[in-house]
Parts: structure tokens; sequence; C-alpha cells
């Protein structure tokens, strides 16, 4: 199947609304789309046709690609309770809250039979998939039981495209130094960086793209300025959701806001390959 990853290097850079656009933007190219999260950590959650809950954001993803949202689209839900505890929920199926230890020891190989299961289906029905990480792949003290970033691209074999906030201050170095992070043959997975929240005019930015490319040996495929309110809850900041402007659509304005600061087809040819 073929398909495409986003991943960042950190939370809150943005990879869900990458994600929303791409949805989208495949869509007009007319393929059948579907969004994949293996496993997300979220309160906000919607229900299927079939009554089964799963995430928000690939709920919306699954709006953006004009498709219905079905489970397989996120098979793992993890609800925060408190700080350490959250509840699980496989397939929409709920388990009790468990702490992060726990979740690691007593659900893993049904985690990996769940997004096997889930990725088979989804080939079943779509061309293409736009899959979503989380947090950031180089958090190496998780790698043994990782279960939504690296693993995940190995087990549906797509590239990835590495998201960076430079809102935030600090996206060179977070880009190096998760590419530094990484074992080989996820560096390799790596084809197109994405400079995400930029502020001003982008070519002050030319140098720092040409070191990226050049340090890196990976091309960036985009700075994306920073955009509208588009009205989706955060999941990885607690702060409110502001409306989009009346009468928006959000998934064509974001897909055209994107589009325009993107190699569209260079990543539509990774898409492609």
């Amino acid at each position: 199947m073929k398909g495409i990853m986003v991943m960042g290097t950190a939370s809150d850079v943005g990879k869900t609304m990458i994600c929303t656009a791409l949805c989208r933007l495949l869509s007009d190219e007319g393929m059948r789309v579907a969004p994949f999260k293996s496993q997300n950590m979220s309160r906000f959650s919607a229900k299927t046709e079939d009554g089964e809950e799963m995430s928000r954001a690939q709920f919306l993803h699954a709006e953006a690609a004009r498709t219905k949202p079905v489970i397989e689209m996120n098979p793992i839900l993890l609800k925060p309770v408190d700080n350490r505890k959250a509840d699980v929920r496989f397939f929409g199926e709920a388990f009790d809250a468990v702490d992060g230890m726990e979740y690691r020891t007593q659900f893993f190989e049904r985690s990996i039979k769940a997004i096997r299961t889930s990725l088979d289906r989804l080939a079943e029905t779509f061309d293409v998939l736009v899959i979503e990480g989380a947090g950031s792949p180089a958090e190496v003290n998780l790698n043994d039981r990782e279960i939504v970033n690296m693993r995940v691209a190995d087990m549906a074999d797509v590239p990835v495209l590495l998201v960076a906030d430079i809102d935030r201050g600090g996206a060179i170095a977070s880009i190096v130094g998760t590419l530094q992070l990484l074992a080989p043959e996820h560096r390799a997975r790596v084809k197109g960086i994405i400079i995400n929240k930029f502020h001003g005019d982008a070519a002050l930015f030319q140098e720092g793209v040409d070191f990226i490319e050049s340090y890196t040996g990976i091309r960036v495929v985009g700075v994306i300025p920073h955009k509208m309110n588009h009205g989706i809850e955060e999941e990885d900041a607690d702060r409110p959701a502001s409306e989009a402007p009346a009468g928006t659509d959000v998934y064509d304005a974001w897909a055209a806001h994107v589009k325009a600061h993107l190699d569209w087809p260079f990543v539509l040819g990774l898409v492609e390959r």
C-alpha cells in the first residue's frame, strides 16, 4: 500500500495539521485516502457510525480525506485520567486505567497485533495511507516498545516527512539531533523535512535551509508560515481551541496554505513511489 508518514522533532510541532492538509491534497488527486495513527493519547474523541470511540484528530483527518471514519484509522486510544494513568481502548473496547509502565508491559503484543490488523484492513479499501506519528522518534528510552513512530513506518513500509516547529526556537538543532539519534535504517526513511510555523519572510531563512540540506543530505520540502485559527482542539498542549472564520472550509483552506509553501510534486512523488 502506498503512503507517507509525518513525524515530528517534538510534540506540538504541527504533525496533525500537516496530516490534515495531506489527506485533503491526496483526495484532490483522486486517491482513496485513509488516515492512520496507531496509538493516540488524547482527551478528545469521536464515535464512528458503529459507535466505536476513536481519536478526534483521526476522525477529522477522515473528513479531510472525504471518507468515512472507521476504527482501524486509530485502533488504540489512551484517554488520560490523571498525570500518570490513562484509560485504554483497543478498537473501541475499554480497559481499566493503567500507568505507563503497566501499559508497556501488558499491552505491547496486543498493540502490535492491532496495528497489523488495522493496516491489513485499510489496505483492502484504500489506495494510500497518511500516517501520523507521536512525540518524537528520537525518544531512545522508549524505542524498545515504541508502537507509534518508526516501528509503524517499518510495518507500513512508507517514507517519512520530519516536521520541526521554528516558532519555539532551536529548529535546526532539533532536526539534526533527531536524525543523529535514529538508527541508520530509520534515518534513511526520512525523505523530506518541513519547517513549520514560520513568522516573517521565508527568504530570510534560506541560509538555514541550505545548512540543513548540506548537513543532513535531506531535502527541505517546505517552510510553512504560521497560519489561521483552525478550530481543532490541541492534543499536546493545554490551550483552548479558537474558531475558524465563519464560512471557511477548514480542510480546503489549510490544504491550500500548505500546498502553497510545499514542494507538492516532490511529496506526491514520495507517495506514488
